[in-house]
């Protein structure tokens, strides 16, 4: 058995942290920018590769917001 330690949230919390619904979730999972595991029915988001998704998303510079 490995010693890994993983940070995993449900996903009705990754939904509540990322701030998006369960399709734009799914849709990170299967491009990869989210990690996930099956639990039975329950799939649990790695809180880690959440955190990176976000770090990763771009700044909107000043003056050039639409």
């Amino acid at each position: 058995m490995s010693d890994v330690k993983r940070n995993l949230i449900t996903m009705k919390e990754a939904l509540e942290k990322g701030r998006f619904k369960r399709t734009k979730a799914y849709k990170l999972i299967g491009d990869g920018k989210l990690i996930a595991y099956k639990d039975g029915h329950t799939t649990l988001i790695d809180a880690d590769s959440l955190d990176a998704y976000q770090a990763s998303l771009p700044r909107i510079e000043p003056n050039t917001a639409c």
